[in-house]
């Protein structure tokens, strides 16, 4: 017998039963009646629908599949993932982050619950010598040779976030939180909204392809409006957005019902218009234009450093920017690295999975390229993507950054609980929403001190992580100070797993064979190949 033959057989019994209840207590009986009928033309509307087969072949039961399907995140993180098995971050790490948010006991009793055998699991090796933390959280200046406006970065800050992407209430606790703990707060490619100054914190502008709050009405950028809010005495830096991890070489369309008269203002854009994110950049289209391009900015700017942020795609692309710094003799005063494994609000699933190089390798590459051409003591190098704890942040100025910057582990901070509704506007914590109703739970007053707290505490755990290795400053950091294990019975230090370039020898005859060919191929004057690929 069929599900849709039971369900008719199922309400022929019901209706009985209802109508011996009211028959025997017709005040009961038209009580049950009316949910009774209800699911009835529910079912019958299930078999007559013809867009889901499931509800189709079992009426009414089968909208339990769409009820779990809708809580099945829940579920999984509550009751099936384990401390360490969590995606994209395990319990330990988003606890890590509440913890220290809260300034609460971050300490772990009985001993680590990692497979120290398993094959990726990585370690920093202590020193018989250690040496006590710095008192001071150490800074890095930020500033080449042309810049007349240097900044003196925090190693931890917060990453790009648009607001948009975020609410009002989580860019002005970010901000808040940035001024309290005297680290700097990237804007995102969505503009200089009032939210982003209002707190008084550090900023960093970054301009994306759609030039948002410095364009025309073409979406051409507009010099003018850029110096105007570049001068604002909060923002310190410019960050010039070539691509990020989770999307790299993604441009991006906003519909015009969802442009806000405040959108409209922040962004510089016009109502009743589609918003265009391009997926390159119209200012600039070869590697010496961009060199331009960056030193226009400085001079409009009044010499405030500008750098820019990409996430690692194809090699002979970088390389030619390199060549077009020596050619130019302009360089930028710092560049971010994003890795592939980055986050975003919404991202094409194989844009997120497949596309871009991981935050590791590309890193390795920008710093051998820079020291390669002789430029890495000019530029600093800023790593971005997944930096949660004190290792990380050791972890990645070992291999080749300066300083490092962190999206999700200060939304963590804010009280991100990893729904992953980031895309519907239903953000339960009120971060990645504008829902006014769901907006208004999160509390600025509170969330800002929980923001400089983490980043605080986080440094911290880095100093101490830097002094048992018997170091001082993070500039002695180097790539054998971690291991990473290859085999149950093997491990190597980043030394031995990657190839560091010594400075100048992509400038000498005898290249290094596996940048040889990266190298021949890139030119200054275009992003093409000059040789067949």
């Amino acid at each position: 017998m069929s599900p849709r033959h039971l369900f008719f057989l199922a309400s022929i019994g019901v209706f009985a039963l209802v109508s011996l209840l009211v028959w025997a207590s017709p005040i009961a009986g038209i009580a049950v009646s009316v949910p009774t009928t209800a699911l009835f033309l529910l079912g019958v509307y299930d078999l007559l629908q013809t867009k889901h087969a499931v509800r189709r072949n079992f009426p009414i039961i089968g909208r339990l599949r769409y009820l779990f399907e809708s809580i099945r995140p829940e579920l999984q993180q509550y009751f099936v993932e384990s401390n360490a098995s969590g995606r994209p971050f395990s319990r330990d790490l988003r606890s890590l982050v509440y913890q220290r948010a809260k300034n609460v006991t971050d300490t772990v009793p009985f001993g680590t619950e990692k497979d120290v055998y398993e094959v990726g699991y990585e370690w920093i090796n202590h020193s018989l010598m250690a040496k006590h933390a710095p008192h001071e959280a150490p800074r890095v200046r930020i500033g080449g040779p042309d810049c007349k406006q240097p900044y003196d970065a925090a190693l931890l800050n917060v990453s790009a976030m648009s607001y948009g992407s975020l609410s009002t209430n989580a860019v002005r606790a970010l901000n808040r939180g940035a001024k309290i703990g005297k680290f700097a707060h990237n804007t995102g490619e969505g503009g200089l909204s009032p939210y982003h100054l209002e707190e008084g914190g550090d900023i960093v502008w970054q301009l994306g392809t759609g030039y948002f709050g410095c364009r025309d009405r073409q979406g051409n950028f507009e010099p003018s409006s850029f110096a105007e809010k570049a001068a604002h005495p909060n923002v310190k830096m410019i960050e010039i957005k070539l691509s990020q991890g989770a999307k790299p070489g993604h441009g991006g369309i906003l519909p015009a019902r969802k442009v806000t008269e405040e959108i409209s203002r922040i962004r510089g854009v016009p109502m009743g218009e589609d918003v265009i994110s391009p997926p390159a950049h119209g200012a600039f289209k070869t590697p010496l234009e961009m060199c331009t391009f960056i030193a226009k900015l400085r001079e409009l700017s009044g010499g405030k450093p500008i750098g820019f942020k990409l996430c690692i795609g194809k090699r002979r692309e970088f390389l030619a920017i390199c060549k077009a710094m020596l050619e130019t003799g302009i360089t930028p005063d710092f560049i971010t690295v994003d890795g592939g494994e980055g986050g975003t609000g919404a991202a094409p699933l194989e844009f997120s999975n497949v596309v871009g190089t991981p935050l590791t390798e590309g890193l390795v590459f920008v710093h051998n390229s820079l020291l390669g051409v002789g430029l890495r003591d000019r530029i600093r190098v800023i790593a971005s993507g997944r930096v949660v704890t004190g290792f990380d942040i050791a972890h990645k100025l070992a291999i080749g950054a300066d300083l490092c910057n962190s999206a999700r582990a200060m939304m963590f901070a804010l009280g991100c609980i990893q729904a992953q509704k980031c895309n519907t506007n239903t953000c339960p914590t009120g971060i990645a929403t504008q829902d006014p109703e769901l907006v208004r739970g999160l509390v600025v007053d509170d969330k800002a001190s929980r923001v400089a707290s983490f980043q605080k505490n986080t440094v911290k755990a880095f100093t101490e992580i830097l002094g048992a290795a018997g170091l001082s400053t993070p500039g002695e950091l180097r790539p054998w100070h971690v291991h990473r294990r290859v085999s149950p019975t093997e491990s190597k230090h980043y030394g031995e797993m990657y190839e560091y370039l010594k400075s100048g020898a992509l400038l000498g005859v005898d290249l290094p064979a596996s940048y040889a060919r990266a190298w021949k191929a890139a030119q200054a004057a275009s992003f093409e190949s000059v040789v067949s690929d």
